[in-house]
């Protein structure tokens, strides 16, 4: 079966430059932190029944793909990576010591660059130390990204004694000709073994990363990357879009716009992603995640408890979000914060006992509505926005000018508007984002730092 074309009325929502909404307010409107007193205030804060989450940037990778939009970088020499290893224990012992009362940990997740950047020993280290700071409760998720293709046999079973429950390996691709023009050379075979090890290592759950939108690729080879990967049988597979930003990425001068397809050709490649794995029973969640009918994505979203955070989407309800490493970003009830972006100032805030907060943002009450909307938008394709209003202490007319805004989508199909409900058709999935901009009192008139909608 082709792959469905981009419809004519949604050609210019989709080359829209929006942002991906795995927060709101969105990391554009951070402000710089003065001091880390506001945050330090926060953290003593927590509640004895506040279930909390962490994540863990490494940003450190052994190849630099030239795709990447990551904080990362390429090092030669372990040393390197070893004192930022010593640095990041150092980190986790502040947040811990800064924290009031908690339920403890019910996620970890480490992601990049590439955790398996760290040495076998020093990745079962850190999970062990995290465990014990910040108290990791019975059942917790323990996730990673991996790099497949520099993925030892020796990490494997590091990751395994670690209690690690869920990895996502990024397979972008397996046609040889696109590896080759973005700079990842992992043959499906590679993938394969790996796959077959982390399961026999203990690893219940395994996610694969697929992409579209690169040099060279177009819905032929899309599709059967994707049919290739589902024999493997993932229990999660997400297709994200290649976003270009060569000005903020220098690497990404390395990949020719001339080898790259406009946004009818980007449609087209997506569609023939989707087409693929709803054929081979996977369940679409969202904007851009797949999961098998079993899996607690899927089972999340059937309730409508679906969340959606810095990971993506999740299953996980904790309220408290603790950033660890540079560029992390993190969430507590009063709000957002992110850590120092590069390593040596990162690495010097903590050396000197501080938190390496560089920006933060205090949330408003019209912030966590809008927060709530859009996220509901994004995980359900379906909001009330009358009853998010009134279960948030507003009068239900609040949002009443971004509804108007949404229910005038309708005429191209984005959306349909009832009163106060706003449904997005299946189909309009993809362009989800186009919508969900209508309750963005944030958007900037600047969009250069946001990807497109498709």
């Amino acid at each position: 079966m082709a792959p469905a074309a981009l419809p004519a009325a949604w050609r210019s929502h989709a080359g829209r430059n929006l942002p991906r909404y795995t927060s709101y307010p969105t990391a554009v409107a951070f402000e710089p932190a003065e001091g880390e007193g506001e945050v330090r205030r926060w953290l003593a804060a927590t509640r004895l029944e506040d279930v909390i989450s962490a994540y863990v940037h490494v940003p450190f990778c052994k190849r630099m793909c030239w795709y990447c939009g990551c904080h990362t970088s390429v090092f030669h020499e372990y040393d390197r990576v070893r004192a930022f290893y010593q640095t990041l224990r150092l980190e986790v012992d502040l947040w811990a010591d800064a924290m009031g009362p908690h339920a403890g940990a019910a996620h970890l997740h480490f992601g990049g660059g590439s955790p398996n950047a760290l040495s076998p020993d020093d990745f079962l280290g850190l999970v062990r130390h995290m465990a014990d700071r910040f108290r990791l409760r019975p059942g917790a998720e323990i996730a990673a990204e991996l790099d497949p293709g520099m993925l030892s046999d020796a990490f494997i079973d590091a990751a395994g004694e670690a209690g690690v429950t869920r990895v996502s390996l990024g397979v972008q691709t397996f046609d040889p000709e696109v590896q080759t023009k973005v700079n990842r050379i992992q043959p499906f075979e590679m993938v394969a073994a790996a796959n077959d090890r982390l399961r026999a290592a203990g690893v219940g759950a395994i996610n694969f990363d697929l992409m579209y939108g690169l040099p060279g690729q177009n819905p032929e080879n899309v599709a059967a990357s994707t049919a290739a990967a589902v024999t493997l049988r993932p229990d999660r597979v997400a297709v994200f879009g290649y976003a270009h930003v060569p000005w903020m990425k220098k690497h990404q001068v390395m990949i020719r716009e001339a080898d790259l397809a406009d946004v009818a050709g980007r449609w087209e490649q997506a569609e023939a992603a989707d087409q693929t794995l709803i054929v081979a029973g996977y369940v679409r969640i969202g904007l851009d995640h797949y999961a098998l009918p079993e899996d607690p994505l899927s089972v999340a979203a059937a309730r409508g408890v679906l969340r959606r955070n810095f990971q993506g989407y999740t299953d996980d309800p904790a309220p408290v979000l603790v950033p660890i490493g540079p560029s992390s970003i993190g969430r507590f009830a009063e709000g957002f914060l992110q850590n120092a972006i590069t390593t040596d100032v990162w690495g010097r805030e903590v050396e000197a006992g501080r938190l390496p907060i560089a920006r933060r943002l205090a949330v408003t009450a019209e912030d966590g509505l809008r927060a709530a909307v859009i996220e509901r938008l994004m995980c359900d394709l379906a909001v009330d926005v009358g009853r998010l209003c009134r279960d948030h202490g507003f009068d239900p007319s609040t949002l009443d000018e971004a509804v108007a805004a949404a229910a005038a989508l309708q005429a191209d199909g984005l959306c349909q508007a009832e009163g106060r409900r706003i449904r997005i058709p299946s189909d309009a999935a993809r362009v989800m984002r186009v919508v969900a901009a209508c309750f963005d009192a944030r958007l900037p008139v600047s969009a250069a730092r946001h990807a497109r909608a498709v």
